[in-house]
């Protein structure tokens, strides 16, 4: 562990509390064959698409709940993406950036950037015109080990746009925990979480400020994971946990503590609380939609996407899917 010292914004009012002012509502449950919905996406005939643990890619159909696979990439699937002609993106943690074609087959289209093996590929979108647009979470830790790379803070996550000619760009390193990624509605700017900074970032891809960055919104009651462009138009936004108080005094503090703490039994290190959370952003940054509560067998929202007024959920280690009414 190599710890950089960061001092994070101080935590909201927000994030101090456990549930949303509007309650969350009553959830429905859709059972998988496998556990680990990480990221869940409607695709273009209204069906979900799921990666789970076991390396499956699972097309769900989100009324009768019945689920079948796509595809096994071999890997840990992640972030998805749909694509007009049938094949779906795939961010394979293990694997890098894959295509998988509508007859099931997998072809890595990304497995390594300057000659050194992709590390963590996390979440994809795509533009029309074959553009694509995806983070690489971390060149320090792997998918079981993710909380190392919070304690340590280590700032190696990337933003790569991969063009249709196969040209791949960095647009933007140095991110701390690079994880969701949607291109804007209007295509002028694409947008990317950062778990570990509490933050959500915009890159600018035309007008006068192309080429450089911003926040969309900063300092968010927890850590932002995967994000979805709604029907509705909204960017939704799951977040796991919300801000850990130890981990917000640890990290300004001399990094030795963080070695000594990553050392600690598993028990004894700042751990996430489970909860069930999602908010859908205006692209002028502001909450439109702020639902969080509890539920006994569904926790840890790393995915939300709205389609229709329904809400749909995953998580890294829940056994099903959930869905909401908006």
């Amino acid at each position: 562990m190599r710890p950089r010292r960061w001092s994070p914004p101080t935590a909201s009012a927000r994030a101090k509390r456990t549930t949303s002012e509007v309650p969350l509502p009553p959830l429905r449950l859709l059972p998988l064959p496998a556990p680990g919905p990480e990221d869940v996406v409607v695709d273009h005939d209204g069906m979900l698409l799921t990666g789970v643990a076991d390396g499956r890619v699972l097309r769900g159909d989100p009324v009768t709940g019945e689920w079948r696979t796509v595809a096994d990439t071999g890997g840990r699937p992640l972030g998805l993406e749909p694509c007009p002609d049938g094949s779906i993106l795939c961010c394979d943690s293990r694997r890098g950036l894959l295509r998988i074609g509508p007859a099931g087959d997998v072809e890595v289209l990304v497995g390594e950037v300057g000659g050194v093996a992709l590390n963590f590929a996390s979440n994809v979108a795509r533009d029309d015109d074959g553009t694509i647009y995806f983070s690489a979470s971390t060149r320090r830790y792997d998918l079981e080990h993710y909380l190392g790379d919070l304690l340590e803070h280590s700032g190696t996550g990337r933003l790569f746009r991969l063009r249709p000619d196969g040209t791949l760009d960095t647009l933007l390193d140095g991110l701390d925990f690079a994880n969701g990624v949607v291109l804007a509605p209007d295509r002028a700017s694409v947008v990317v979480a950062q778990t570990a900074g509490y933050c959500v970032t915009r890159y600018w891809l035309t007008g006068p400020k192309a080429g450089t960055s911003e926040p969309l919104i900063a300092n968010l009651p927890g850590f932002p994971d995967n994000m979805a462009l709604g029907s509705d138009g909204l960017l939704w936004v799951s977040l796991p946990t919300g801000r850990n108080p130890l981990l917000d005094r640890l990290l300004p503090l001399p990094g030795v503590l963080r070695q000594l703490t990553w050392l600690l039994p598993e028990r004894a290190r700042p751990t996430p609380r489970p909860t069930v959370w999602a908010l859908a952003l205006s692209w002028d940054g502001e909450i439109v939609h702020d639902r969080q509560g509890d539920h006994d067998d569904f926790r840890f929202v790393t995915s939300a996407v709205e389609h229709d007024g329904t809400v749909y959920l995953g998580s890294l280690t829940a056994g099903a899917v959930a869905a909401f009414e908006l």
